[in-house]
Protein backbone atom coordinates (compact mmCIF):
# COMPACT_ATOMS: atom_id res chain seq x y z
CA UNK A 1 0.00 0.00 0.00
CA UNK A 2 1.13 3.83 -0.84
CA UNK A 3 1.75 6.24 1.88
CA UNK A 4 -0.63 8.38 0.54
CA UNK A 5 -3.23 5.62 1.07
CA UNK A 6 -2.34 5.07 4.46
CA UNK A 7 -5.65 6.58 6.79
CA UNK A 8 -8.09 6.21 9.41
CA UNK A 9 -11.43 7.88 9.90
CA UNK A 10 -11.42 8.91 13.01
CA UNK A 11 -15.10 7.79 15.38
CA UNK A 12 -14.26 8.28 19.26
CA UNK A 13 -15.54 11.01 20.35
CA UNK A 14 -16.33 14.48 19.84
CA UNK A 15 -15.85 17.78 20.93
CA UNK A 16 -17.67 20.34 22.49
CA UNK A 17 -17.46 23.77 23.85
CA UNK A 18 -19.78 22.68 26.59
CA UNK A 19 -17.16 20.11 27.45
CA UNK A 20 -14.41 22.54 28.32
CA UNK A 21 -12.94 23.19 31.48
CA UNK A 22 -12.58 27.58 31.39
CA UNK A 23 -8.40 27.45 32.31
CA UNK A 24 -6.34 25.40 29.64
CA UNK A 25 -3.91 24.14 32.34
CA UNK A 26 -7.35 22.56 33.50
CA UNK A 27 -7.97 21.28 30.43
CA UNK A 28 -4.93 19.99 30.07
CA UNK A 29 -4.91 18.06 33.15
CA UNK A 30 -8.38 16.29 32.17
CA UNK A 31 -6.83 15.32 29.31
CA UNK A 32 -3.69 14.23 30.81
CA UNK A 33 -5.25 11.90 33.09
CA UNK A 34 -7.71 10.21 30.48
CA UNK A 35 -4.25 9.45 28.34
CA UNK A 36 -2.76 7.84 31.67
CA UNK A 37 -6.40 5.67 32.37
CA UNK A 38 -6.22 4.70 28.67
CA UNK A 39 -2.50 3.19 29.97
CA UNK A 40 -0.73 4.76 26.90
CA UNK A 41 2.64 4.43 26.38
CA UNK A 42 4.74 7.60 27.83
CA UNK A 43 1.40 10.17 27.75
CA UNK A 44 4.09 12.73 28.94
CA UNK A 45 6.11 12.26 25.78
CA UNK A 46 6.23 15.66 23.70
CA UNK A 47 7.23 17.48 20.77
CA UNK A 48 9.05 20.21 21.45
CA UNK A 49 9.91 22.72 18.82
CA UNK A 50 13.06 25.36 18.77
CA UNK A 51 14.41 27.87 16.00
CA UNK A 52 18.23 28.86 15.23
CA UNK A 53 19.41 32.55 14.81
CA UNK A 54 19.12 32.00 11.13
CA UNK A 55 15.29 30.62 11.63
CA UNK A 56 15.86 27.25 10.79
CA UNK A 57 13.57 24.82 13.36
CA UNK A 58 14.07 22.05 14.74
CA UNK A 59 11.74 19.06 16.85
CA UNK A 60 12.48 16.15 19.29
CA UNK A 61 10.98 14.56 21.89
CA UNK A 62 11.56 15.51 25.37
CA UNK A 63 9.78 13.89 28.42
CA UNK A 64 7.12 16.61 30.70
CA UNK A 65 7.84 16.59 34.02
CA UNK A 66 5.49 18.96 35.75
CA UNK A 67 2.25 21.00 34.10
CA UNK A 68 1.26 23.16 36.96
CA UNK A 69 0.09 26.74 36.90
CA UNK A 70 3.30 28.09 35.45
CA UNK A 71 2.97 25.76 32.40
CA UNK A 72 4.93 22.69 30.95
CA UNK A 73 8.54 21.92 32.46
CA UNK A 74 11.17 19.58 30.83
CA UNK A 75 14.71 19.28 32.03
CA UNK A 76 17.76 18.81 29.43
CA UNK A 77 21.66 19.95 28.97
CA UNK A 78 21.51 23.73 28.73
CA UNK A 79 24.34 23.25 26.32
CA UNK A 80 22.55 21.03 23.67
CA UNK A 81 21.26 22.24 20.51
CA UNK A 82 17.74 23.01 21.85
CA UNK A 83 19.19 24.39 24.81
CA UNK A 84 21.73 26.69 22.90
CA UNK A 85 18.54 27.41 20.56
CA UNK A 86 16.01 28.58 23.01
CA UNK A 87 18.72 30.85 24.66
CA UNK A 88 18.80 32.65 21.35
CA UNK A 89 14.91 32.08 20.81
CA UNK A 90 12.75 31.38 23.93
CA UNK A 91 9.72 31.19 21.99
CA UNK A 92 9.11 27.56 21.59
CA UNK A 93 6.30 24.92 20.64
CA UNK A 94 4.84 21.55 22.00
CA UNK A 95 2.85 18.62 20.59
CA UNK A 96 1.24 15.83 22.49
CA UNK A 97 -0.22 13.40 20.52
CA UNK A 98 -2.19 10.20 21.26
CA UNK A 99 -3.77 8.57 18.57
CA UNK A 100 -5.43 5.69 21.01
CA UNK A 101 -7.68 8.46 21.84
CA UNK A 102 -7.66 10.38 18.31
CA UNK A 103 -6.80 13.54 20.16
CA UNK A 104 -3.41 16.07 19.56
CA UNK A 105 -2.83 19.14 21.91
CA UNK A 106 -0.24 21.80 20.64
CA UNK A 107 0.95 24.72 22.65
CA UNK A 108 2.73 27.73 21.84
CA UNK A 109 4.83 29.94 25.01
CA UNK A 110 8.41 31.22 26.06
CA UNK A 111 10.72 29.22 27.77
CA UNK A 112 12.61 30.21 30.89
CA UNK A 113 14.93 28.35 33.18
CA UNK A 114 13.97 26.59 36.23
CA UNK A 115 15.52 27.78 39.81
CA UNK A 116 18.75 25.46 40.11
CA UNK A 117 16.65 24.58 43.33
CA UNK A 118 14.42 22.39 41.58
CA UNK A 119 16.36 21.66 38.99
CA UNK A 120 18.72 19.57 41.95
CA UNK A 121 15.55 18.71 43.39
CA UNK A 122 14.15 16.54 40.10
CA UNK A 123 17.83 15.40 39.73
CA UNK A 124 18.33 13.86 42.91
CA UNK A 125 15.15 11.85 42.37
CA UNK A 126 16.40 10.76 38.95
CA UNK A 127 17.71 6.74 38.83
CA UNK A 128 21.42 6.93 39.54
CA UNK A 129 22.14 5.77 35.83
CA UNK A 130 20.84 8.79 34.85
CA UNK A 131 22.39 10.85 36.89
CA UNK A 132 25.38 9.73 35.62
CA UNK A 133 24.48 9.90 32.03
CA UNK A 134 23.79 13.32 32.58
CA UNK A 135 27.72 13.93 33.43
CA UNK A 136 28.57 11.55 30.25
CA UNK A 137 26.87 13.52 27.93
CA UNK A 138 27.74 16.39 26.77
CA UNK A 139 24.46 16.48 24.37
CA UNK A 140 24.16 17.22 20.61
CA UNK A 141 28.36 17.28 20.56
CA UNK A 142 30.26 15.21 18.13
CA UNK A 143 31.77 11.86 19.33
CA UNK A 144 33.99 9.50 18.07
CA UNK A 145 32.18 6.26 19.25
CA UNK A 146 30.18 4.16 21.60
CA UNK A 147 33.26 3.11 23.42
CA UNK A 148 33.84 7.21 24.43
CA UNK A 149 30.55 6.72 25.97
CA UNK A 150 31.24 4.11 27.97
CA UNK A 151 34.52 4.72 28.92
CA UNK A 152 33.15 8.07 30.27
CA UNK A 153 30.64 6.56 31.92
CA UNK A 154 33.52 4.19 33.74
CA UNK A 155 35.31 7.28 34.90
CA UNK A 156 32.23 9.14 36.57
CA UNK A 157 30.77 6.08 38.09
CA UNK A 158 34.46 5.77 39.59
CA UNK A 159 34.74 9.33 40.08
CA UNK A 160 31.23 9.47 42.49
CA UNK A 161 31.50 6.59 44.29
CA UNK A 162 28.88 5.85 46.57
CA UNK A 163 28.23 9.53 47.61
CA UNK A 164 25.70 12.08 46.29
CA UNK A 165 26.02 12.76 42.88
CA UNK A 166 25.88 16.93 42.35
CA UNK A 167 23.71 18.36 38.96
CA UNK A 168 25.94 19.50 36.09
CA UNK A 169 26.60 23.05 35.90
CA UNK A 170 24.85 22.26 32.04
CA UNK A 171 21.77 20.50 33.06
CA UNK A 172 18.60 21.70 34.76
CA UNK A 173 14.83 22.25 33.73
CA UNK A 174 12.94 24.45 31.92
CA UNK A 175 9.07 25.64 32.42
CA UNK A 176 7.38 26.71 29.17
CA UNK A 177 4.50 29.74 29.96
CA UNK A 178 1.76 28.65 27.42
CA UNK A 179 0.59 32.03 25.47
CA UNK A 180 -1.84 29.73 23.74
CA UNK A 181 -2.72 25.73 23.39
CA UNK A 182 -5.23 23.81 21.08
CA UNK A 183 -7.22 21.05 21.90
CA UNK A 184 -7.74 18.92 18.92
CA UNK A 185 -10.66 15.75 18.66
CA UNK A 186 -10.28 13.62 15.67
CA UNK A 187 -13.60 13.25 13.83
CA UNK A 188 -15.02 11.30 10.88
CA UNK A 189 -14.85 12.81 7.55
CA UNK A 190 -11.91 15.45 8.34
CA UNK A 191 -14.26 17.54 10.27
CA UNK A 192 -12.35 17.60 13.19
CA UNK A 193 -13.14 19.52 16.46
CA UNK A 194 -10.37 21.92 17.75
CA UNK A 195 -10.66 24.65 20.19
CA UNK A 196 -8.02 27.25 21.13
CA UNK A 197 -7.23 29.04 24.36
CA UNK A 198 -5.59 32.11 24.09
CA UNK A 199 -4.27 33.72 27.16
CA UNK A 200 -4.92 37.75 27.32
CA UNK A 201 -4.75 39.99 30.58
CA UNK A 202 -4.48 36.60 33.02
CA UNK A 203 -7.68 35.16 31.14
CA UNK A 204 -8.06 32.41 28.68
CA UNK A 205 -10.08 33.61 25.19
CA UNK A 206 -11.92 30.14 23.67
CA UNK A 207 -12.65 30.23 20.21
CA UNK A 208 -13.57 27.06 18.13
CA UNK A 209 -11.41 26.76 15.03
CA UNK A 210 -12.12 25.04 11.44
CA UNK A 211 -10.84 21.89 11.08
Amino acid sequence: MSIAHLRINYSKGGLRRSDLVVNAMGQFKTWFDDAVRAEILEPNAMTLATVDESGQPSCRTVLLKVADERGFSFFTNYESRKGTEIATNPRVALTFFWPALERQICIRGRCTKLSREESQLYFSSRPIGSQLGAWVSQQSSHVPGRDFLESKLTEVTTKFGNQSIPVPDQWGGYVVCPSSVEFWQGRPNRLHDRFLYTSEAGAWRIERLSP
